[in-house]
């Protein structure tokens, strides 16, 4: 199965190429917050596998938490693959992407995951990770940044791009994740993972002058 996978849940955005379990190349951009080049990077990887869009089965997204702006970016690219080629699509948690790269990493035991969630707040879950596997035990929440210093000087290991050993969720480890699920859905069943309730503010009614 060959698989296209995009993480843009953070300030570095990535894209990468894996057949049958094994990535055959991966493109990374550090956007600082600015507009990501998709398309760029999508070039650069097939290219680097040697092949074309028509080779591309599945494409896997990063649904976060994180960038929402980006990961609607990624999701969007995602549903577009799907109408022109009738690839598959499949999302993975930008967390599990973290938990399993903390995993590679051979950081064991009790580790919070961690994300910016803006306003000063953060997404934090816990996950018991071994050499053999990793599992979510506490799930995903928002909490304070006092949370999160209290939890840090306490010893309790975190990773994520806001922590001190800043590992970004890549989507290297989002097409691994992806190649061992079948849980495949329609390119509009994708929608981020976002804690907080979206609203919406009317403008008010334009004055006739």
């Amino acid at each position: 199965m060959t698989i296209l996978a995009l993480e843009f849940s953070s300030d570095r955005r990535s894209v990468a190429l894996a057949r049958d379990g094994v990535v055959l190349a991966e493109a990374v951009e550090q956007t600082g917050g600015r507009a990501t080049n998709a398309i760029g990077l999508i070039e650069q990887v097939l290219a680097a596998g040697k092949m074309s869009r028509a080779d591309i089965e599945v494409v896997a997204v990063g649904l976060g938490p994180g960038s929402y702006t980006g990961i609607r970016a990624a999701i969007a690219v995602a549903q577009g693959w799907q109408l022109a080629t009738g690839a598959k699509t499949i999302g993975v948690r930008s967390v599990e992407a973290l938990a399993a790269q903390a995993q590679a990493d051979q950081i064991f035991g009790l580790v919070n995951v961690v994300a910016d969630a803006q306003r000063g707040e953060f997404y934090l879950s816990t996950w018991e990770i071994s050499s053999a596997s990793h599992r979510e035990i506490e799930p995903l929440k928002i909490v304070s940044a006092a949370v999160l210093a209290e939890k840090q000087s306490m010893g309790e290991p975190c990773v994520g791009p806001v922590a001190a050993c800043g590992v970004f969720p890549s989507a290297a480890m989002v097409a691994q994740l992806a190649g061992g699920r079948a849980d495949f859905v329609g390119g509009e069943a994708l929608e981020p993972v976002y804690l907080r309730e979206v609203s919406f503010v009317k403008a008010p009614p334009s004055r006739m002058v």
